[in-house]
């Protein structure tokens, strides 16, 4: 596989990146909703800290490494089911199989075919396959795109301010660098996840009163 961008596939990997896209990110929040109205999270510095410990610790890398895994593998099936079986809530669960699904019938329908219904990273990872695209770039921008969402759902819960809330999202450009790195030559050992605090806010969603968000 190719190890840089041509032009087009830059311009294709930002379309997919793109809030635009339609894949849904904006309706998830990622337990973030529950640690707000739990008061873990209240400000600027503490949604910083959050989210550093779900890139560094959770999601962040995790995706990255199956997004790696899935592009390396004929048959995406098994490990797909391995991603679900990670997932440590219902509502976690459904945001990946929700925005997975919305990836996989989008780049069957504008750019190649490629397997259906598989969760988000792993549709990603598939998606890079199909259409020959460099992963380090790939991983790079999942995460910045991850991120970005949890950015926009930060400035309408907490509420943070349009330019704080860029702030903490260029501050994590260097982990986004980072981990993207890291995760070069991953297996599925490289696998795991540890933001505990994290995920008993997601597990705790499913019973807020009133919810803005679907995780």
């Amino acid at each position: 596989m190719p190890t840089e961008l041509t032009s087009d596939q830059l311009l294709t990997l930002s379309q997919w990146m793109s809030p635009a896209f339609p894949v849904g990110a904006f309706a998830y929040s990622h337990g973030l909703e529950a640690a707000v109205q739990g008061g873990a999270v209240q400000d600027a510095a503490s949604f910083a800290g959050w989210l550093e410990g779900v890139l560094h610790h959770g999601a962040g890398r995790n995706d990255a490494v199956m997004i790696r895994l899935a592009a390396a593998t004929v048959d995406p099936g098994p490990l797909d089911e391995l991603n679900r079986a990670l997932q440590p809530s219902e509502t976690r669960l459904l945001e990946t199989e929700k925005m997975g699904d919305a990836l996989c019938q989008t780049i069957a329908a504008v750019w190649t075919e490629m397997p259906q219904g598989l969760t988000y990273p792993v549709a990603l990872g598939q998606a890079a396959r199909a259409t020959r695209m460099p992963l380090t770039p790939v991983v790079q921008m999942a995460l910045h795109s991850f991120a970005a969402n949890l950015v926009s759902a930060a400035i309408r819960l907490i509420p943070l301010g349009q330019t704080e809330g860029q702030k903490i999202l260029q501050g994590m450009n260097p982990l986004c660098l980072d981990i993207a790195q890291q995760t070069e030559g991953a297996t599925r050992h490289s696998l795991g996840t540890a933001p505990l605090v994290s995920d008993i806010h997601a597990m705790q969603h499913s019973t807020l009163y009133s919810r803005m968000f679907r995780s």
